[in-house]
């Protein structure tokens, strides 16, 4: 079975929708969510109805969790803590229980799934250095953990290796190792390319491959705009930042 692994979608539906049509044309059988559907972008709502009609499994991220009410505003960056706000306000009473329902991981078969470690999820800690993820590799069950919360791709390996996974560079993994798997941003990419990151996960293969695809970058920025939401995040949609 093939499986399709994204994270960190923030309000995007333009970016979304055209993941999830890349994700069928890969032969994906069953999708994940690492995080993060709603925040920065303006269909949080929409994006919401998108995960749940198309059973999406998915786990919490840091802003679903504020947007719910489940940590404090007060964490985030101002232009993060305005998008919060700005979503708490519009988003019906329904669909912050939904996201506050969300757990902080998941575990199938193959792999595991959270946010940005496994070591006190409820932190959404970062990882962004090989060397905070030593706790995540003692706590994993299963060869594989994807991860997302940095919007960066790249693979931490137990042995030490950190590698930077670009599109259409498929990784080998080795069964007697452990490997995190962060799959980049749906949303809002910040590795200076603009377009919608994706993992396409292969157990039998023991694959891992990032890809991205285009979407409607000025779709989505023209709603932000209409929205109020704050300038810096509309503009770094269109650089990848």
């Amino acid at each position: 079975m093939r499986y399709a692994i994204f994270a960190d979608i923030h309000s995007n539906r333009e970016a979304l929708l055209s993941v999830l049509q890349a994700c069928r044309d890969s032969g994906a059988r069953k999708l994940f969510c690492s995080g993060d559907v709603v925040g920065y972008g303006p269909d949080p709502k929409n994006c919401i109805d998108i995960i749940k009609s198309e059973d999406i499994t998915c786990i919490a991220g840091n802003h679903d969790w504020a947007v719910a009410g489940k940590i404090a505003f007060d964490e985030f960056n101002t232009q993060a803590k305005s998008a919060v706000e700005w979503t708490t306000e519009r988003l019906p009473v329904p669909y912050k229980e939904f996201l506050g329902g969300l757990p902080l991981s998941t575990e199938c078969n193959d792999f595991v799934l959270t946010h940005g470690s496994l070591d006190y999820p409820q932190r959404f800690r970062y990882l962004d250095d090989i060397r905070d993820s030593a706790d995540t590799f003692f706590l994993m069950a299963k060869n594989v953990c994807f991860i997302g919360h940095t919007h960066v791709p790249q693979v931490f390996a137990q042995k030490g290796r950190v590698i930077a996974l670009t599109e259409g560079k498929k990784l080998y993994l080795d069964r007697k190792a452990k490997y995190i798997v962060n799959v980049g941003s749906v949303g809002q990419p910040r590795d200076n390319d603009p377009r919608a990151a994706f993992c396409i996960f292969d157990p039998d293969l023991m694959t891992v491959e990032i890809k991205r695809v285009s979407y409607d970058i000025s779709a989505c920025q023209g709603k932000m705009y209409i929205a109020g939401l704050p300038e810096f995040l509309i503009r770094r949609l269109a650089v990848g930042q």
